[in-house]
């Protein structure tokens, strides 16, 4: 079996190295791929958003099965593209990924259905909406209604901050066509807690819950970044809180999926707050997140192709999911100053003592070779993911390897799961 994986980061690395695992896969491909893929697969120099290029590769090479990593080309169609040139292909159609491709779709989708979210209102005229902000109580969160990488969410703490916000997404454009539409949601309270689902249009099967850290430094402060750091499980997504979420949550938005005439075929991504009134969901993301899918592939005891597979064929149901009683977590190392400016092409060391441990993994984000060498290429550069019989002991291992690896300008947060010690 030969399988392409669309994308170059921390996600497709996992999913490569899950994909490794399976024993009918013979070859592994990525576009474009990275350092740290091409100890899994040949990586080839394709862009994730050229889909004829694509195509062309996935035919010349007989490719059985393709998977798409990342959220630009699941939006902009790549799996229609794919099944109309008769190849098997993993992700939502592009009238289904528009659940991640607008967040005014997926609100609107939420009151339709009666899913518990926020209370919200959508604008496209920027003198509306900063009326409509003297109307409302602060903060307020205000969110580009496309993609922007992660990064297009302000909470705004004073009136003043939620008008410069406005100007900042619909005037300045500081996302681009991302901000032409926004939505201004009420600010919510709570725990916040990552649930990643495998589907297939019909049936829906969840994956171990997780926590991602999007703000830059500890503390949660400064800005938001792709995500610093996960783990896994959360120790607040109680059975209750599962039950709840799979009865008025995961199913009902399956449903609504198909109520509408997009049947949602993939990975679905559902970020949740737990907030005193039950609960919410705060987003919905077309494929795995990055770096949820660190912590939770190392964890699955199931074949994530024959998964992958049963998604695609209508199967789902005939699956059940299974996960080590375990933990993991993952602290993203990056580059001084992301997610701003940073400075990239310093050589990475210690890479090698990952393969000498089990339970040990470092999944690269951004990274390239440079002759022998590899050498840092982005603002995250490296996920490292530990084991642990528990959360408390995975947070001490995985924060002992981060000190296995070493290039110039370095950075972490020290605090990735310290809600732990709360729980």
């Amino acid at each position: 079996m030969k399988i392409l994986i669309v994308g170059s980061g921390g996600r497709e690395h996992a999913i490569a190295w899950a994909a490794s695992k399976n024993k009918k896969v013979e070859k592994i491909y990525c576009a474009p791929g990275n350092a740290g893929i091409a100890e899994f697969a040949e990586c080839v120099d394709i862009g994730a958003m050229e889909f004829d290029k694509l195509v062309s590769f996935a035919k010349e090479h007989t490719i059985d099965l393709t998977i798409i990593g990342m959220d630009d080309p699941l939006v902009g169609g790549i799996v229609d593209i794919f099944e109309a040139e008769g190849l098997r292909v993993f992700g939502p159609r592009a009238n289904a990924a528009i659940i991640e491709g607008s967040k005014a779709f997926s609100k609107d989708l939420m009151k339709k259905y009666e899913i518990p979210t926020a209370a919200y209102e959508n604008f496209t005229d920027p003198q509306k909406a900063l009326e409509y902000l003297e109307t409302v109580k602060m903060p307020i969160v205000l969110k580009a209604d496309g993609l922007a990488l992660g990064k297009g969410v302000l909470i705004c703490n004073t009136l003043e901050e939620a008008k410069e916000g406005v100007k900042t997404l619909m005037l300045d454009k500081q996302f681009g066509d991302a901000g032409n539409e926004i939505v201004i949601e009420e600010f919510m309270t709570g725990r916040e807690v990552s649930v990643l689902a495998f589907c297939d249009g019909k049936t829906i099967r969840c994956m171990t819950s997780a926590q991602d850290h999007k703000r830059a430094k500890d503390g949660d402060k400064g800005l938001n970044t792709g995500g610093m750091g996960t783990f896994s499980p959360s120790p607040f997504y109680t059975k209750e809180v599962e039950e709840f979420c799979e009865k008025y949550v995961y199913q009902k938005t399956m449903d609504a999926m198909a109520a509408e005439g997009r049947p949602f075929t993939g990975i679905l991504f559902t970020g949740l707050m737990l907030t005193e009134d039950g609960p919410k969901v705060l987003e919905y993301n077309a494929r795995f997140g990055d770096p949820e899918a660190q912590v939770v592939l190392p964890r699955m005891k199931n074949d994530m192709i024959e998964v992958m597979e049963a998604c695609i064929d209508g199967k789902l149901d005939q699956i059940q999911l299974e996960f080590e009683d375990n933990a993991a977590v993952c602290v993203v190392l990056a580059s001084d100053g992301y997610p701003e400016k940073y400075d990239k092409g310093f050589e990475i060391k210690g890479l090698d003592t990952f393969k000498e441990k089990e339970g040990y993994y470092v999944f690269h984000a951004g990274s390239k070779f440079d002759g022998d060498k590899i050498v840092t290429n982005g603002g995250r550069v490296l996920g490292v993911t530990a084991k642990g019989e528990d959360l408390k002991a995975a947070r001490a291992n995985a924060y002992a390897a981060t000190e296995w690896i070493d290039f110039a300008n370095k950075y972490k947060r020290n605090d990735i799961g310290k809600a732990i010690d709360e729980a």
